[in-house]
């Protein structure tokens, strides 16, 4: 099985596009904001769209909550696909799911602003933002029900033969999610850093936790996740590097499974070691 991606910011028309690009690239199921896709059908997964709010939405869309990643493994070990393409906002994410999903490394990254224009993005982005508009590229009929009361409207698809004739390539149908009407909602940096105090001081080897840093990975409007940078003072007598690469991963885990946020980055500093007295005078 060969797996490939679409990557692009939110909003700028990757699930209006991934029935055209899935059979351009030879891809008989996708996988789209939660859910997993073939010959026209959700097979398998629950929609991020269905969720109540942004936060839960994001955490769907990576599989992070319960059972979820192994619901849909069991649905790609029973469809035996023979490629697949991932949905995602950047590399991280798709990166992400693809390992979370134990479907194998990515072989091509496909970039909407390689097969979009400025213009189709530009438009894709004001039905998200200024209608709650989202795409799910599967037809309607299939997602009644799933999406009882949340569909909007299909949208027929065609492409091209080589012989210049027009065929139905699928459908597509509009959705607006409840939490298109909610805003937004914002998690501030210093509940991660909370998050970071609760995680890294359960350690015995961890004797306290300085200065640490937050920064978020930007483009356009779209917050794509954050890297994190932490000082530690460590306690004498353990070994360093294993703990802090355990610390790291638990870390990451944590911030994502609470925040729904993609963490690219945990950078820790050993800044010094604390040794007790009783050491100290032995």
């Amino acid at each position: 099985m060969d797996v490939i991606a679409l990557v692009g910011p939110s909003g700028t028309g990757k699930s209006h596009r991934a029935l055209w690009v899935a059979q351009k690239n030879g891809a008989d199921a996708i996988i789209d904001d939660g859910i997993l896709i073939k010959d026209g059908k959700v097979i398998g997964g629950i929609s991020a769209k269905k969720e109540k709010n942004r936060i839960m939405a994001v955490r769907r869309a990576i599989f992070v909550l319960a059972g979820h990643a192994s619901m849909v493994r069991e649905a790609i070990d029973a469809a035996h696909p023979r490629r697949i393409l991932v949905l995602g906002t950047s590399e991280n994410m798709v990166q992400k799911i693809a390992k979370t999903l134990r479907i194998g490394a990515i072989s091509k990254i496909i970039r909407i602003e390689d097969i979009a224009s400025k213009k189709d993005m530009e438009i894709a982005q004001f039905h998200r933002r200024r209608k709650g508009e989202h795409i799910i590229p599967v037809p309607s009929i299939e997602l009644k029900p799933h999406f009882s009361g949340y569909l909007i409207d299909p949208i027929k698809s065609f492409f091209k033969t080589s012989s210049a004739k027009r065929r139905r390539l699928g459908e597509r149908s509009i959705v607006r999610p409840v939490f298109s009407y909610y805003g937004k909602l914002v998690i501030d940096d210093s509940v991660i850093k909370n998050i970071v105090h609760i995680v890294a001081e359960k350690l015995d080897e961890v004797y306290r936790v300085g200065a640490m840093h937050v920064r978020h990975v930007v483009r356009g409007d779209d917050d794509l996740g954050i890297t994190v940078s932490i000082e530690i003072i460590f306690s004498y007598g353990y070994e360093i590097a294993e703990t802090m690469e355990n610390l790291r991963k638990d870390l990451q885990r944590e911030i994502e499974r609470m925040t729904g946020m993609v963490v690219h980055e945990i950078n820790i500093l050993v800044k010094s070691l604390h040794i007790e007295q009783a050491a100290a005078h032995a």
